[in-house]
């Protein structure tokens, strides 16, 4: 029953005892009609609500009918968010989640579990379908969520280098599948046959426990205990698949190679124990690229194992090490190939050999791989941030003092361009800056009004760096364009991403054409599993001669950690955040792509067209800043001008806080200041001292700057505060938004930008 309902119910029980009290006058009557109202209303929302439960039952039982046959966990949340039914492949996965919410349901699974159900809440609130993979250190988790009415259908797609179990339907041979407390999960046909009965436990079916595989042992058949050598293929999860190989007395390379090789729907190998290759099924040729030599050792098939293969198959054959699989590098030249190699020993007449299962592990490495570049990228981006703090204090310095030389020089002063200069790079050194603090926190949108035809004008200076001299960087605008509202740094930064790709895909040289138009849909746009709605937009089209995308690669190019470049060139996250931000900004990306001729990626972003407004009354004119008194000492207490404002400024950086003290001053404040939050509080300490303004650090050697803050604000609550840091303001935390009437400027600010922030708060 929802919350309004209870509510208006238990009002219309209190509605009813008053009425009893009350006498059968008007105010009775009036109190019963109250009551009435409130059993009415809280009966209709409880009755809306269990039909809309009930309704959105019947769609799941429909739903899940027709995927009771798939072996991916599929589950079915109400209005309320709880599990209301699930398929049995998530009821044999998780048990019965029913009553549960999904964020509970794979909580053991998604250590995130509640951000990801968030995500794809809030997804669907805009479309039919969302879907995430989640890389998790056993691998990648895909769920994907359809909007069913006033429910959720939900599928869950464990990609996690696991191997797909088989179910052996299909081969002769006994097969059955253990989990890793040896219980059998499933059987084959022909292991029931044998068997004549369904056992439950590994230890009702080998007389032998525990099992060793490739050791002679006894199978419990129907007809009594028959002599098989077990053949077990290893998955990631813990789960088994158990081969029962007949063991015949021929020579091991008659028996196994030649009659159960071919059966077995796995990669095998026959070495024998003087360690070279007798025989391999096609499996293993298919995974190894080439048929073997006879005779052929080990390591001529497989690399990368940190030790001599030689020396570890020998060891094994000896029995010196424990059945235990190795991934190694298969020797082809034609691709990067992984195995997952288990060697097992058969004792036969003829003496001892291996058994080796091959397993194709290149997924699973693939995921090691992108769980270690996840990590690098992690500590790339802590290291990026605490630079990035300590540059926008050099930044905040530089600008600052080159600010104060051009309020002293006229532009027509012959040192006035070479301060131009100086500004100007630091304000691009700030940008770059800003690009690096993007490996450090999760970027927000700051979005703004912006014509593309000056945005992209400013830009085209820093892609002529970045392409080179052997390319040639053409631009190429629509007249008619129109603005569009989007984070320019952000939208920079998508540009530049397509930019260097497209001069990697060149590396004899060519063009690349960037071109802006304005594009008119009267019918809504499909293609790549994407529909872009009717309206205007502007597209910016990014063209290359390159080598091309192939078909095959074309859908992966989004992905996180994707990439076709070789390993070292590329992290696989230019294009994937490239397509995070343009989504973000509610517009589209799509790519074309020839194979030696060229690709085309194509932003479509939609044309903003802003309410009209008012026009705004002029500012009245700032207050003429007083003639400074040369006879008052520096950072004096002397009796301010009416109007202007005591600061107290407290910052751990000298040259910062030299700046900021001189910018103020020249505002007509009288400026305190502190070189730490302990000073500052025993500036503080004295009662007569008025101040209207904090002006601080955030980041600081011993207190922090909200810290300090709030204890001064204890005794004086009227006064307002401006936090400064080098840092984002999201890695800070919530620590200086809880704080009443505070602002934040972010480092490197200008003079400009420091007055205006300070005068701002002080009105």
């Amino acid at each position: 029953m929802p919350t309004q309902a209870i509510v208006l119910l238990g009002l219309g029980v209190l509605a009813i005892l008053a009425g009893l009290m009350l006498p059968r006058d008007g105010w009775g009557l009036v109190t019963v009609s109250v009551a009435a109202g409130c059993f009415s209303a809280g009966a209709v929302l409880t009755l809306r609500d269990l039909l809309r439960r009930r309704r959105v039952e019947r769609q799941a039982r429909g739903a899940l009918a027709m995927m009771a046959q798939d072996p991916a966990p599929w589950f079915c949340s109400g209005p309320d968010g709880a599990i209301i039914a699930a398929n049995p492949a998530a009821l044999r996965r998780f048990g019965d989640p029913r009553g549960q919410s999904m964020t509970r349901a794979l909580s053991g699974l998604l250590p995130n579990s509640t951000a990801v159900v968030f995500r794809h809440a809030a997804a669907l609130a805009r479309r039919e379908v969302a879907v995430e993979t989640v890389i998790t250190p056993r691998g990648a988790v895909k769920l994907t969520a359809y909007r069913l009415g006033a429910g959720v259908l939900w599928r869950l797609d464990e990609q996690a280098g696991t191997a797909a179990h088989h179910t052996g339907e299909g081969i002769g041979l006994p097969m059955m599948v253990v989990s890793p407390s040896d219980t059998i999960l499933s059987m084959n046909a022909a292991m029931r046959e044998v068997l004549g009965r369904r056992p439950t436990a590994l230890a009702d079916v080998f007389g032998d426990t525990p099992l060793v595989p490739g050791q002679r042992g006894r199978l419990m058949a129907a007809d009594g205990p028959i002599e098989v050598i077990p053949v077990v293929v290893p998955a990631a999860d813990g789960r088994r698949e158990v081969y029962a190989v007949p063991g015949l007395a021929e020579p091991p390379a008659a028996s196994v190679a030649a009659r159960a090789f071919e059966a077995l729907p796995v990669a095998l190998l026959h070495i024998g124990a003087d360690g070279c290759l007798l025989a391999a099924n096609l499996h293993a040729q298919r995974l190894l690229g080439h048929v073997p030599d006879a005779g052929a050792p080990l390591s001529a098939l497989v690399e990368g194992l940190g030790r001599p293969v030689n020396d570890w198959a020998m060891d094994t054959l000896a029995g010196r090490m424990p059945n235990r699989s190795e991934v190694v590098r298969a020797r082809r030249k034609d691709a990067e190939q992984f195995l997952q190699v288990t060697l097992s020993r058969i004792t036969d007449a003829t003496g001892p050999s291996l058994l080796a299962v091959l397993h194709d592990a290149t997924e699973l490495k693939t995921m090691e791989r992108q769980f270690v570049q996840s990590q690098k990228m992690q500590a790339i981006g802590e290291l990026a941030g605490g630079v990035a703090h300590d540059f926008n204090n050099l930044l905040t310095a530089i600008s600052g003092h080159c600010d104060l030389l051009m309020l002293r020089h006229d532009p027509g002063d012959p040192d006035y361009a070479d301060l131009v200069q100086i500004n100007q790079n630091a304000n691009r050194a700030a940008a770059l800056v800003g690009q690096l603090l993007a490996f450090s926190r999760k970027q927000t949108l700051e979005p703004e009004t912006i014509d593309l035809r000056d945005t992209m004008g400013e830009l085209v200076h820093l892609l002529n760096r970045l392409v080179g001299e052997k390319i040639t960087l053409t631009l190429s605008h629509d007249p008619a364009l129109l603005p569009i509202r989007a984070d320019r740094r952000q939208l920079d930064q998508v540009i530049m991403n397509l930019v260097v790709n497209a001069r990697d895909a060149m590396p004899a040289g060519g063009e690349i054409r960037v071109e802006t138009r304005l594009v008119e849909l009267t019918q809504p746009l499909h293609r790549d599993r994407a529909e872009v709605p009717v309206g205007r937009y502007v597209t910016i089209l990014v063209r290359d001669q390159g080598h091309g995308i192939p078909p095959d690669k074309l859908t992966r190019i989004f992905e996180p950690f994707w990439t076709t470049k070789r390993a070292g060139e590329g992290t696989g996250l230019g294009l994937s955040m490239a397509y995070g931000i343009v989504k973000q900004t509610g517009g589209y990306i799509f790519v074309d792509s020839v194979v030696e001729v060229g690709s085309t990626f194509t932003i479509y972003c939609p044309v903003h067209d802003p309410p009209a407004e008012l026009p705004a009354e002029l500012p009245a004119p700032a207050p003429a800043a007083p003639p400074t008194d040369p006879s008052r000492p520096p950072g004096g207490r002397a009796a301010a001008p009416r109007g202007i404002a005591t600061v107290l400024l407290v910052e751990d950086e000298a040259p910062v806080r030299a700046f900021a003290s001189r910018a103020l001053r020249l505002r007509g404040h009288t400026v305190i200041e502190a070189g730490s939050a302990e000073e500052a509080l025993e500036t503080l300490r004295d009662e007569t001292l008025k101040v209207d303004l904090f002006v601080t650090d955030v980041v600081m050697p011993g207190m922090d700057g909200p810290t300090w803050v709030r204890a001064a604000l204890e005794r004086r609550p009227e006064v307002k505060v401006v936090f400064v840091s080098g840092y984002a303001e999201e890695q800070l935390g919530d620590g200086s938004m809880s704080i009443p009437n505070s602002v934040f400027l972010p480092k490197p600010f200008s003079l400009t930008d420091l007055t205006e922030t300070v005068q701002r708060q002080l009105h």
